[in-house]
């Protein structure tokens, strides 16, 4: 990490502004946005977004404007030392500085073991290569550090002033870090289990992610569990950047990257009110509305194909359908607003007192699948996960109007 990135992060953080900050220091706003970039990777944490085209702080922004201010003026006092002044074109200079802190902690541990030699063993590095360094940040500095005696190196005038202000910046950006250190560790002692969004608390993903918690608890795992739901795409995502470790999906589409298990297999079916009349699908969405997951799904993505490809009639077209991902939202506008979806039969069947099931002209299969990271608590998870659902999926459920005309 450069100074003069860390001095232009403090400076977006405080004043909220990308555009603001690069003209100030006379930027591109590309160059102003990778230094935030690079402060996010080294702490561990989001600082910015973007909501609606504006740019907008997030609440841990806060603290790491605090923990950069003695930071940032212990780079003023360095701009000093150059023969800088603080003017508004010598701010620009000062958020040029490429002085990396690692080269810092380098001209530290010189200082204070008094010798380039010793120093360089310490940090195992080659002799040469740490006096480059030194010679470079000299240059830089446009003063002399250290005066090379016979019994190793002394710190000159402007030295001991740099050593006062490089250890300020050192103790700052350890504290910072420190900070990171300790929400990484937590991070990596949590498992992290992303799912699609169950129907409803009697849904079979809500009921195995449940009875993973219980069993993983039960068993006194080192390892926390922690849940979020999402759509599959977001899945997928979260799955590939590290920040879920676990993720069940109702398709298999993008999975070749990741181990991964078959978790059930099912079919689609819709789902009508309960008081609706017709006997097949062409009937029931000619009559009703129509609500189902967006394409970003699995199970959306499924049935939008359904739609476009095995039915004529207009309203299962994908521009005569509202798009919604949530499916407590979706079965509640079937159960009680006269809507019809189509859901995999294995999450219709918990929900058959509040809804009509019936089957489609043709079979559809439809799989859901458990992926997952390398992580060994991640497949200790997953084979939970999968034992789970087949007890759940095993249980005795109602029928559909199929099974119930049959068994008439």
């Amino acid at each position: 990490m450069h100074l003069g990135a860390l001095f232009i992060a403090h400076q977006v953080l405080a004043s909220g502004s990308v555009r603001q900050t690069a003209r100030r220091f006379q930027l591109s706003p590309s160059t102003v946005s990778t230094a935030i970039h690079h402060i996010e990777t080294e702490l561990a944490m989001k600082l910015i977004e973007r909501t609606s085209g504006e740019l907008v702080t997030l609440i841990a922004s806060g603290r790491v404007l605090e923990g950069l201010a003695p930071l940032t003026a212990a780079i003023g006092e360095l701009g000093q030392l150059a023969g800088h002044d603080g003017a508004d074109t010598d701010e620009a200079w000062v958020s040029r500085i490429p002085i990396k802190i690692v080269t810092i902690e380098r001209f530290l541990e010189v200082a204070d073991q008094g010798s380039i030699n010793r120093a360089a063993r310490r940090l195992r590095l080659g002799q040469p290569q740490l006096s480059l360094q030194l010679a470079n940040l000299e240059k830089f500095l446009g003063a002399r550090l250290f005066e090379r005696q016979a019994q190793g190196s002394v710190l000159t005038e402007e030295g001991r002033r740099a050593y006062q202000i490089f250890t300020t910046v050192s103790q700052a950006w350890n504290d910072l870090k420190s900070q990171a250190d300790e929400r990484y560790q937590r991070t990596a002692r949590s498992l992290r289990i992303g799912s699609i969004i169950p129907t409803g608390s009697e849904s079979w993903v809500a009921r195995c992610l449940a009875a993973l918690v219980s069993e993983w608890n039960l068993d006194r795992n080192n390892n926390a569990i922690s849940l979020v739901s999402m759509t599959a795409d977001d899945l997928r995502e979260a799955l590939k950047s590290g920040r879920i470790d676990v993720a069940i999906l109702d398709s298999v589409f993008g999975l070749e990257s990741f181990r991964h298990r078959k978790l059930l297999q099912t079919e689609m079916v819709v789902i009508a009110p309960p008081d609706s009349t017709g006997t097949g699908v062409a009937d029931l969405v000619a009559a009703h509305p129509i609500c189902m997951p967006s394409p970003r799904t699995g199970l959306g993505h499924a049935a939008m194909a359904f739609s476009d490809e095995r039915a004529p009639n207009r309203r299962l077209r994908s521009r005569d359908i509202t798009a919604a991902d949530s499916l407590p939202v979706i079965v509640d506008l079937v159960a009680h607003h006269g809507y019809v979806s189509f859901l995999g039969r294995v999450s219709a069947m918990p929900i058959a007192d509040k809804v009509r099931i019936v089957d489609l002209d043709e079979h559809l299969p439809m799989s859901y699948h458990v992926a997952f990271n390398h992580r060994k608590a991640a497949a200790d998870a997953c084979a939970v996960i999968i034992e789970a659902a087949a007890r759940i999926t095993s249980e005795p459920v109602a029928q559909t109007d199929s099974a119930r005309e049959s068994a008439a």
